[in-house]
């Protein structure tokens, strides 16, 4: 199967064939924005200073190392819990026009609505892979916001194949962290049931 590579700007004609649990690639432009960016645009109202539309975003506080002549270099950039921006995130892709949303974990039914209204989709980065999506940056060509501090600040990157990016919501609102639960659960039940048969003489 060939590497799927979504290039930015990305249209919804570029998602409309993928699906959740597909693995995914990002080349182009990509920002880290997290809780009090969201919290900004959705609660505040403010316009965020990146325009993002056909674009992708990070959940993401990464540490960055200055090198003089407003020029920076990412040292490590890992995902962030994506759940925490679930109750702006539905509003946030509506009003940004991003298509592309990744960050770590799964999300819930604002964000599976934004994804399928929106034609967006949601990608986890695996979890302890900092490093490796640090040397997907080419470059950090700007950076927003920067009264927030390292973490929360917009920082926009150049990438190059940007991944391994797994695919949790696509643009038709399957969560794939939510069908693995039914699963789990499932298979959960069916062990406990045999492990009370073991265990049954413990009172």
């Amino acid at each position: 199967m060939a590497k799927k590579v979504l290039t930015t700007p990305i249209s919804a004609e570029d998602l409309a064939d993928i699906k959740v649990g597909d693995v995914i690639y990002l080349t182009g432009y990509l920002t880290t924005c997290r809780d009090v960016a969201h919290r900004r645009v959705i609660e505040e109202g403010r316009p965020l200073p990146v325009d993002v539309r056909d674009g992708a975003i990070l959940h993401a506080g990464p540490i960055i190392r200055p090198l003089g002549d407003d020029k920076f270099q990412m040292v490590t950039v890992g995902p962030t819990t994506s759940m925490r921006m679930e109750k702006f995130e539905e509003q946030f892709i509506k009003e940004t026009g991003v298509r592309l949303v990744i960050g770590k974990g799964g999300m819930g039914e604002g964000t599976m609505r934004g994804c399928r209204d929106n034609k967006a989709l949601h990608c986890v980065f695996p979890a302890g892979c900092a490093v490796v999506a640090a040397n997907c940056v080419e470059e950090i060509v700007d950076a927003n916001w920067r009264d927030l501090g390292m973490p929360e600040t917009l920082w926009t990157c150049k990438v190059k194949e940007f991944g391994p990016l797994i695919v949790s919501i696509d643009t038709h609102g399957n969560n794939l962290f939510e069908q693995n639960k039914v699963i789990f659960n499932e298979r959960k039940e069916k062990v406990y049931e045999e492990i009370c048969k073991q265990v049954k003489f413990i009172k």
